[in-house]
């Protein structure tokens, strides 16, 4: 799958799925626009993507802040001159009961940075990706299904909105030909699930292993499986795919 001259945006590029995709988009020869908060940790990435022989764009931005996130097509297409794709990865996972008095709060930091951001970003992309008939990829998550654990009632719909918006944008973007597909995973090891307190941070084998004992193949994705489906979504091999749900999760909603 050559991206030879495709031109990416990675959001959450940092660590875990988005440092992954990052590193195999430019390892096919894409020239990749690294997008988090943490310019430490995309610094690291950025080497390793050079390593293929491309010097990736490092935009520090946080997606949710609706400012900075104006500028991240903008920076983009003024390096590269084009669009290719846009792949959605930045996400937060947060915790709260419902009865919690500071909800609304975790409930509008979750909605503006796992599906506002994305719908202002897919605004701002859609022009470019119409010139260049591209795509978006946005990742997405099996608790758009099902209840992943208790208390994350905000992640889990927002998700579930993050899927439907994919439906809705795909429809219309059709005409465009413009492709919009989402990858949903299940537990994976990254960041986002040691953060929310899912699994303890510096957890040992056997806490993964009882989160991957839920899922019919009895274990966790790790960051490069759902990758590669993210570089499959986005190639010409997905050509005649929209609108698409891609459920990668072990067999988690199986048993769930």
């Amino acid at each position: 799958m050559s991206f030879t001259g495709k031109v990416v945006i990675v959001t959450g590029a940092s660590s875990g799925i988005g440092a992954a995709t990052a590193v195999l988009f430019a390892g096919e020869g894409a020239r990749v626009a690294l997008v988090a908060r943490n310019e430490t940790k995309l610094s690291n990435v950025a080497q390793q993507c050079a390593a293929h022989g491309a010097q990736p764009l490092i935009i520090k931005a946080d997606i949710a802040n609706e400012e900075e996130a104006k500028n991240i097509v903008k920076k983009t297409v003024d390096k590269f001159g084009k669009l290719d794709i846009l792949i959605n990865n930045a996400g937060i996972m947060r915790f709260a009961s419902v009865f919690d008095p500071n909800y609304l709060q975790i409930y509008d930091d979750t909605m503006k940075t796992n599906l506002r951001s994305v719908v202002q970003l897919t605004n701002l992309a859609a022009p470019h990706l119409t010139a260049t008939k591209g795509n978006i990829v946005n990742v997405s998550s099996v608790a758009a299904f099902c209840v992943l654990a208790e208390n994350i009632m905000s992640y889990a719909v927002s998700k579930a909105g993050l899927d439907h918006f994919t439906r809705c944008v795909a429809l219309e973007l059709a005409a465009s030909g413009v492709r919009v597909n989402s990858v949903n995973p299940g537990p994976v090891t990254t960041e986002i699930i040691t953060n929310s307190g899912l699994v303890p941070v510096g957890a040992d084998g056997e806490t993964w292993n009882e989160l991957g004992a839920r899922a019919a193949l009895g274990k966790v994705g790790s960051p490069d499986e759902i990758a590669y489906i993210i570089l499959f979504l986005a190639s010409d091999k997905a050509k005649s795919v929209t609108g698409s749900m891609f459920l990668c999760d072990n067999g988690f909603m199986l048993k769930n």
